[in-house]
């Protein structure tokens, strides 16, 4: 059984917790309450060096003894004390937890479910892979904004593939969400330290407890990521790896520097208590992503990287956005930006941006005016497939975009202009600073002509086209009109014409004389 079996046969059990009155945006929350505590026990069964969590009378085996109103009282109790529970890591998962589930057989069919799912399966291919595929099935298929903390898979390992996480870096995301960033981050510096082996003990328990660290405002899906790191062996420091607070403000004004910044800002202005309060950003805005961005090449240390995903509203805004660009391009070396396709985030529409930085020049990491001498721009928006959940944006996509990109994290490979065609047929174009303070310091750049789009220097005259489109609609009502017809609706059909007749100023006579 592989892992998106699992996925789904937990993503069915959804039915049970909606027969029980939850709603759908409900479903993942509730589910992972319990579903931490089977996987926690599974973790420990199958790896000695993981040690229980969860305190004796709150694990997998307290559950599956009891049955009735019994169980789901046990339950309840159990939500509420690991709540108060002394490790302040597992509080903070079970901060004001509760189940909304009201019928003992529910919940008894819930850990029947869970017991009999194919766990040697699940733990051969990685219990956090699990959970976060369920995390990816839960921002595709709901409609209640799920998505909107959730980056692709494919494109979060594009990114990590280019910049390059090394063992010893301090690693933040400002923006957390479910932490896919940061696990993938410790995912690929895994792959290349043999599972941290070839690292000393002082090394490996940086990597566990100080090397990650991200910030989320909201709650429950900062539940969510402790969760999800806790099961990828992640534990960071007494807060967990993802803090609670708004990094635009004081909790992202005391983050300390940081060799490398991944992240994917959340998309809108700033509304309610989740705006930019800080008073050491120099630029003041009321959007989100600008206030991001200084947060990002603020925080960096000198000669640190970072791989932001912005809206392309970031990269052509006037007024304090050319601000934040110019300090930006004078405070970094912008290196590389990836135009991406429409249509790969959950928020129908918004079109994104991949942007590549490192603190300083390339020369000299401590400075800070005229960094940016060249950037390059990969168009991997212009005439590609419309992505969605027909066409699903995959690895494959960006595999030329990484060729390109090099092997150096820092931008600073060999690179060629020539990307699947030649001068502007290419996808990879550099334009030097100067062409683009000629361009107001807008990056928003593009070049390709999409294939499926008409030259307007060849399109008909405006009568023509106007002609043309009338005659398909004269049609369109013809076919209409035998329709109804047909299903014995004629008296409707010479209603229909009397009204169409007197709002195009003509008579039934005028008209049928003309048949």
């Amino acid at each position: 059984m592989t892992n998106s079996d699992i996925v789904q046969k937990l993503w069915n059990l959804c039915d049970v917790l909606r027969d029980d009155g939850i709603n759908y945006s409900d479903y993942v929350t509730e589910l992972v309450l319990l579903l931490f505590i089977k996987m926690e026990y599974e973790q420990v069964q199958n790896n000695a060096d993981f040690a229980h969590k969860l305190p004796v009378g709150a694990r997998w085996p307290d559950l599956e003894g009891k049955s009735g109103l019994t169980l789901l009282n046990h339950y309840r109790q159990m939500l509420l004390d690991l709540g108060k529970n002394s490790d302040p890591l597992i509080a903070a998962i079970y901060a004001d937890a509760q189940t909304r589930l009201k019928e003992p057989r529910h919940l008894e069919q819930l850990i029947k479910s869970l017991d009999g799912i194919d766990w040697f399966s699940a733990r051969r291919d990685g219990l956090g892979d699990l959970y976060e595929g369920l995390l990816e099935k839960n921002a595709s298929e709901t409609k209640s904004g799920a998505g909107q903390y959730f980056t692709p898979r494919p494109l979060i390992d594009s990114i990590i593939n280019c910049i390059k996480p090394q063992p010893g870096e301090t690693i933040q995301d400002p923006a957390a969400g479910t932490a896919g960033f940061l696990i993938a981050a410790d995912a690929y510096i895994k792959s290349h330290t043999d599972d941290h082996y070839d690292l000393d003990e002082k090394a490996r328990s940086f990597q566990q407890n100080r090397a990650f660290v991200g910030v989320e405002l909201v709650p429950g899906t900062r539940r969510l990521a402790l969760m999800n790191t806790l099961l990828h062996g992640m534990e960071g420091d007494e807060e967990g790896v993802v803090h609670l607070g708004n990094a635009l403000g004081q909790t992202g004004a005391n983050l300390p520097k940081v060799d490398l910044i991944l992240s994917n800002p959340p998309f809108g202005t700033a509304k309610g208590g989740g705006g930019p309060t800080r008073d050491d950003l120099t630029y003041k805005t009321s959007n989100k992503q600008l206030a991001f961005l200084q947060h990002i090449y603020r925080g960096l240390k000198p000669g640190g990287r970072a791989a932001v995903v912005l809206p392309d509203n970031v990269l052509f805004e006037a007024g304090v956005g050319t601000d934040v660009r110019r300090d930006l391009m004078d405070k970094c070396n912008l290196h590389t930006i990836l135009r991406l396709p429409t249509g790969i985030f959950y928020a129908q529409g918004v079109k994104t941006n991949v942007l590549f930085f490192q603190k300083g020049s390339v020369d000299n990491p401590r400075q800070d005016q005229g960094c940016t001498q060249r950037v390059w721009v990969y168009d991997l928006r212009s005439n590609m497939p419309s992505f969605g959940k027909r066409t699903p944006f995959g690895a494959a996509h960006l595999k030329p975009f990484e060729d390109a990109f090099g092997e150096d994290a820092n931008g600073n490979s060999p690179r060629a202009e020539n990307v699947e065609g030649i001068g502007e047929l290419s996808r990879f174009r550099v334009f030097n600073r100067d062409q683009i303070k000629q361009r107001g310091d807008s990056l928003d750049i593009s070049w390709l002509k999409n294939a499926d789009n008409l030259d307007s220097n060849n399109l008909p005259i405006p009568e023509v086209l106007a002609a043309e489109a009338m005659a398909e609609l004269t049609e369109a009502l013809h076919e209409l009109e035998e329709l109804m017809k047909a299903l014995g609706a004629g008296d409707e059909v010479t209603a229909q014409r009397q009204l169409m007749a007197e709002v195009m100023g003509l008579t039934v006579a005028q008209e049928n004389g003309n048949e």
